[in-house]
């Protein structure tokens, strides 16, 4: 089912051949979520990535990934290249944060949506119909909290009945949707869905969801649909958790820097049985 999701790898490739994905987020007090996604999008395989902060105060460089490249919300808005935006983690709820998300919902370029900036779409209904109308590819990766504001509901009504809510959802944004959880399931605005079973409770963790953005985003990055990214990047991301269980790690104390590492390792994995 997954083997065949990523081309192998020529060896006159170069980086420019496996996408450029940017991560926009990191408010004040809320860096960490943006690293991880970058740090995950680049441990999965885009060849160019960026990182846009909105803190005053964000470094300017990456000390434990210095391969990822700092810059700021205005000068990533210049960059052409672009195959994917990641937009959300650590955003935060600012006129600026909901400025850069009218920004990009307008754009013609696939677009991952997560953590705040959900909940923006959930509470300014301009954001709504920007969404509805992207003509480029849309993920969503609510966890049921975020999902229950989308539809104006409840995390218990969410959680009864995972699969129809994720379609709803799906249905109502025209998108993808990561409904996360145990059995996360993915959902397309056609009516497909699939429910992933890898995983374990150690991914119930800070940060793994910021984790999950960064691998879906790197893989729309390097060619695949929304809806394979997805499915894909769930698979992964929870197969990660479960190796790592395996090898003794977690899943008490498990963390989503680890699940990152380990979910290069199980990509490869998969490349490696290609036929």
């Amino acid at each position: 089912m997954f083997q065949p999701a990523l081309a192998a790898r020529k060896n006159d490739a170069h980086k420019g051949s496996f996408g450029s994905v940017a991560i926009i987020g990191g408010d004040t007090g809320m860096l960490g979520a943006a690293f991880l996604a970058a740090r995950a999008a680049l441990l999965s395989g885009a060849g160019r990535i960026y990182l846009a902060m909105l803190a005053s105060d964000a470094p300017n460089l990456d000390i434990s990934q210095p391969e990822i490249m700092m810059r700021t919300p205005v000068a990533l808005v210049q960059l052409a290249q672009l195959n994917c935006v990641v937009i959300g983690p650590g955003l935060g709820n600012s006129a600026a944060a909901i400025g850069l998300l009218e920004y990009w919902l307008a754009q013609n370029v696939p677009l991952l949506i997560d953590a705040d900036a959900l909940n923006l779409i959930a509470t300014h209904p301009h954001l709504v119909s920007l969404t509805q109308n992207r003509n480029a590819e849309t993920v969503i990766t609510p966890h049921p909290g975020e999902a229950a504001r989308l539809l104006a509901s409840n995390t218990d009504v969410i959680q009864k009945n995972r699969t129809e809510n994720a379609l709803n959802l799906a249905k109502l944004l025209h998108a993808t949707c990561v409904l996360k959880g145990a059995f996360t399931v993915c959902a397309h605005h056609d009516g497909a869905w699939f429910i992933n079973t890898s995983g374990n409770p150690g991914l119930a963790s800070g940060g793994t969801g910021d984790v999950l953005s960064g691998i879906i985003g790197s893989l729309m990055a390097q060619g695949l649909s929304g809806l394979e990214a997805a499915k894909l990047g769930a698979f992964v991301h929870g197969t990660a958790a479960d190796s790592l269980v395996a090898q003794g790690i977690g899943p008490v104390g498990l963390t989503a820097s680890e699940v990152a590492k380990e979910a290069r390792n199980i990509i490869n994995q998969l490349n490696s049985f290609k036929l």
